[in-house]
């Protein structure tokens, strides 16, 4: 069979921009194994706090603190890097013990993926992977302590979370043990919006909320986010899941693809596999 009879004539020699890092090879190679020619421009990059101190201390609190009772995950990669700083300090088998003990509360499917990786697994998942999808949960739950540890993403303090919470009555005890940090240098994200702008990228496809918001952030520095909007509004824009298209949405971009429920990397490929199946292609 021909390669063309193999692969979706859909993405056949579209160009599709990558703005993510952590993931970046899986999912070029989802696109390129569909024919797409991807063009990888990562905007962020993902490091441990370096605030480890506090870490530290937050584990040991967590461990020995028997009044926390529940542990609300909002990331899967929040718990990995949580894991790896307690081998660091000594405490991985007393951390695992522990999670093994509260009520597991997971901000959608991706916690449950890093639990399981510890032969552990998450109490109760959001159907929605959003801080309003925790909250709606949550409104159905009764807590036997008022203190409640809190895994954020990113150095994002979260005061919706956090206010409710208090307004129930609970104590937030809350730990972000990693933080987002520039990757692509200025001059490639500038290329990026300027493919954008004269149509020389088909689709681009979002993965999280920095990603969005450092784009955006270029492109007011360097006095082109019209050039940015311009070209957004002529590819096809994709979020892997409900939180980043609500950011885009924020910042005025029309999202066109988004999986339905299971948003991971191959979901996102699908989704924007079909949108751009329905769509007549974009001249270049």
């Amino acid at each position: 069979m021909s390669r063309n009879m193999e692969l979706p004539e859909s993405l056949q020699d579209r160009c599709v921009a990558l703005p993510e890092s952590r993931q970046l090879d899986v999912l070029a190679g989802l696109l390129e194994r569909r024919g797409a020619q991807v063009l990888r421009c990562p905007l962020v990059s993902i490091l441990d706090t370096p605030d480890q101190a506090h870490v530290a201390a937050w584990l040991r609190r967590f461990i020995n603190d028997a009044s926390i009772r529940d542990f609300i995950l909002l990331t899967g990669e929040g718990l990995r890097r949580l894991l790896a700083a307690s081998e660091r300090i000594g405490v991985r088998e007393a951390f695992v013990q522990r999670l093994a003990q509260v009520r597991k509360i997971a901000r959608g499917p991706k916690p449950g993926r890093a639990l399981r990786e510890i032969d552990l697994a998450s109490d109760v998942v959001t159907e929605v992977p959003t801080t309003q999808g925790v909250i709606a949960i949550m409104d159905g739950l009764t807590f036997a302590s008022d203190q409640v540890a809190v895994q954020l993403y990113g150095s994002e303090a979260n005061p919706l979370l956090q206010d409710y919470l208090r307004q129930r009555g609970l104590e937030p005890v809350c730990v972000a043990p990693y933080v987002y940090a520039d990757e692509s240098d200025e001059q490639r994200v500038l290329a990026l919006i300027d493919d954008l702008a004269q149509g020389r990228v088909d689709a681009i496809a979002f993965t999280s909320q920095p990603q969005v918001r450092r784009l955006f952030a270029v492109a007011r520095a360097h006095t082109c986010e019209p050039a940015l909007r311009a070209g957004l509004e002529h590819g096809t824009v994709a979020a892997v899941g409900p939180v980043v298209a609500d950011c885009l949405t924020d910042a005025g971009v029309r999202v066109d693809a988004m999986p339905d429920e299971r948003f991971f990397m191959r979901p996102l490929v699908d989704a924007l596999l079909g949108k751009m199946a329905a769509d007549t292609p974009h001249s270049r």
